[in-house]
């Protein structure tokens, strides 16, 4: 991607493309702090945000790959108990999916998004609506066609206009 890509506007309020991934590369790895694993350090988003975004794909991966960090469990309220595979399958994924577009907006790129991913994100949001909007991660739901495909609908509930 163009260089000069990285500082066009996001759908995220005033954020820049940029932004989005220095978020990810940021919040991330603090998720993970109780179950005592940290990310070493790496590219700064503001740099080299592709390769900040590589070098924790690369770190989560080998989370994932060393069976007992994966199964390591750990508290983080208000999500609760899990385990660090749990918490990059779900709450990091997800943030990934719909960054993933934000990314893709911002930078004129292909927003299509995996449709096996999107459908498992919508279905596993939709009960819990209420407590997203609360939390203030996410806008109002923005009204789409009730026969728009499942990407546009994701892409409407978390507050973004598609």
């Amino acid at each position: 991607m163009p260089a000069d890509r990285w500082d066009a506007p996001a759908p995220c309020e005033g954020w820049v493309a940029r932004d989005v991934v220095a978020h990810m590369v940021e919040w991330m790895p603090s998720l993970l702090d109780p179950a005592g694993v940290a990310m070493p350090p790496g590219p700064s988003a503001a740099d080299d945000p592709a390769g900040a975004w590589h070098h924790i794909a690369d770190w989560l991966q080998s989370l994932l790959d060393d069976p007992e960090v994966a199964g390591t469990s750990f508290d983080r309220p208000p999500l609760g108990e899990m385990t660090v595979a749990q918490a990059i399958d779900t709450v990091m994924l997800g943030d990934v999916v719909v960054h993933t577009w934000d990314i893709a907006r911002a930078t004129g790129l292909d927003e299509s998004l995996d449709p096996d991913l999107v459908h498992e994100m919508y279905v596993g949001m939709l009960p819990m609506d209420e407590m997203l909007r609360t939390s203030g991660h996410y806008g109002p739901k923005v009204d789409v066609p009730d026969d728009a495909d499942e990407q546009t609908k994701l892409i409407a509930f978390t507050g973004r206009r598609p």
